[in-house]
């Protein structure tokens, strides 16, 4: 009787190996690229308010040295900014910014910038561009990239244009321009 069960034993794996391979999926599989046919143009004017009674924009990090570094090197700051159709907050609201920028050099003013911009109005409503790059702010306009989206922006890839609007040397509250393209 041992005899026949060890005979039979090939027989059996390959049954349950036919059953395990018929019944389990790939890991991956090559499909078509996405056909990105749209470019959309999008304008509007993101508020970063670091002081005042209603804050955006607050410093949660920052090095020992911070403070006294010239470009204020290690400061990290987390923000959930309003975006607008018009320059003043009294403008239709279209979205939020929703990241952080990070101080991210020791010679220029220049920021990490990784923000979701998360928009709430008519066809873009719930739909997302992820924007992730260096923000050297002191230069009249910035190009940072356009790495990814959600909704109406899924498969997104671009590039968005700032350029300061207001900054207000005192408070230290801006007001910054930004144009942004995006293929989707």
């Amino acid at each position: 009787m041992a005899g026949l069960h060890l005979r039979l034993l090939p027989l059996f794996l390959a049954l349950l190996s036919a059953i395990a391979i018929k019944g389990s999926k790939a890991y991956s599989r090559t499909l078509p690229p996405p056909k990105l046919q749209r470019l959309t143009h999008l304008h509007f004017y993101f508020h970063d308010t670091v002081s005042g009674e209603k804050t955006t924009a607050v410093r949660v990090a920052e090095a020992a040295g911070t403070n006294s570094s010239a470009t204020l090197f290690g400061m990290v700051v987390i923000a959930d900014n309003p975006l607008t159709e018009g320059p003043t907050m009294g403008s239709k609201m279209l979205g939020r910014a929703q990241g952080m920028y990070a101080s991210a050099d020791m010679n220029d003013f220049g920021l990490l910038m990784a923000f979701n911009l998360v928009f709430t109005e008519e066809k873009f409503n719930g739909s997302t561009v992820s924007l992730f790059g260096r923000n050297p702010i002191l230069s009249a306009v910035r190009e940072m990239p356009i790495v990814g989206g959600t909704g109406v922006f899924r498969f997104a890839k671009g590039y968005a244009q700032a350029k300061t609007y207001t900054f207000d040397r005192v408070s230290g509250n801006a007001v910054v321009e930004y144009n942004v393209y995006v293929w989707h």
